[in-house]
């Protein structure tokens, strides 16, 4: 089968289509044909990262395995599966060692998927399982409920405009930090208000129109506990996504109690919340930009630069 393979070795490492042994699935698994994956900051921070310093002769013992998201149908299923047919359209992730979804094919734990929404295409289903399920567990992790005032740091990117919208689904009042240029889509997801990080610093207001928040999600994983206390009520949490080492530092060295960490972990659960969330459109995907299997490289580097404004997707089968 066609699957994403580094080439090169170092710095020179270039990601292309390659030829791998299609998978096959163990007694708890899915063998799904792959229509979509995307693009998380994740994919080049660890598993590039991890192909360039590996040596070719180590790659062709221990293959790397690229993507997390998928959303595909589903080909074959192990003898212990419940609840998932061969035909079913399904979509997910796997965070143990990855789902290997930038390929034709891919094995899944019948644990980490759940069925699309029916009104939901393959591009759209594979942008949210990472994404979605990272804001939905950190909602849940600082607290996060009716009436709650929740800051989101980063709300214009991937997990920002999913958590923007799923805390709107909690009941919370929602304000937003992005840019300037992102300021109408983020109002347009549903926050009560957004700040522009541009105009000054924010982390030393504590007169914004939320007042002190109950939660800050800093999804950047810039910020720390320290760095936005003037934000935080009393009895407020800070919670970081694992993307950057200072947030991370920062966030596990704090003396402020409610303080944490969230590593995304998928469920069919979540993936099932959030699904119902999608097929009433209380959340959509957010999609920056499109692109082929084979130009997997440059959604790389697309979503290096930072800039991207919500998912970039990979479509493995293009729709038409």
């Amino acid at each position: 089968m066609k699957a994403i393979i580094p080439k090169g070795f170092g710095p020179i490492v270039r990601l292309a289509v390659g030829e791998r042994a299609k998978p096959t699935p163990g007694k708890n698994d899915v063998l799904v044909k792959v229509h979509a994956a995307s693009v998380n900051p994740k994919d080049w921070k660890l598993n590039l990262s991890l192909a360039r310093a590996a040596p070719p002769v180590g790659r062709r013992l221990v293959p790397p395995l690229f993507g997390d998201d998928l959303a595909g149908e589903v080909v074959e299923v192990g003898a212990n599966v419940a609840g998932f047919e061969i035909g079913d359209r399904v979509y997910g992730m796997d965070m143990r060692l990855r789902t290997a979804s930038l390929a034709e094919y891919a094995v899944i734990d019948q644990r980490r998927i759940a069925r699309m929404p029916a009104n939901t295409g393959f591009a759209e289903a594979a942008a949210a399982p990472l994404a979605a399920q990272t804001a939905l567990q950190a909602l849940h992790k600082g607290r996060a409920a009716a009436g709650s005032a929740v800051l989101i740091i980063g709300a214009s990117g991937g997990v920002g405009t999913y958590a923007v919208q799923i805390a709107k689904q909690l009941g919370c009042h929602v304000t937003g930090v992005c840019s300037t240029r992102n300021i109408e889509r983020v109002r347009a997801l549903g926050a009560d208000a957004v700040i522009d990080y541009t105009a000054g610093d924010y982390r030393q207001r504590t007169h914004e129109p939320a007042g002190v928040f109950d939660l800050v999600f800093d999804v950047t994983s810039f910020e720390t506990p320290a760095s936005c206390a003037a934000l935080l009520a009393p009895e407020g949490h800070f919670v970081s996504t694992m993307g950057h080492a200072r947030g991370m530092a920062g966030t596990l060295l704090a003396r402020r109690r409610n303080a944490s960490l969230i590593r995304v972990e998928s469920w069919t659960a979540d993936v099932e919340t959030i699904g119902d969330w999608m097929a009433t459109g209380a959340v959509r995907s957010i999609i920056d930009s499109t692109f082929g299997l084979a130009e997997t490289q440059q959604a790389y580097d697309r979503n290096r630069t930072g800039r991207a404004r919500g998912k970039i997707v990979i479509e493995v089968v293009p729709e038409r």
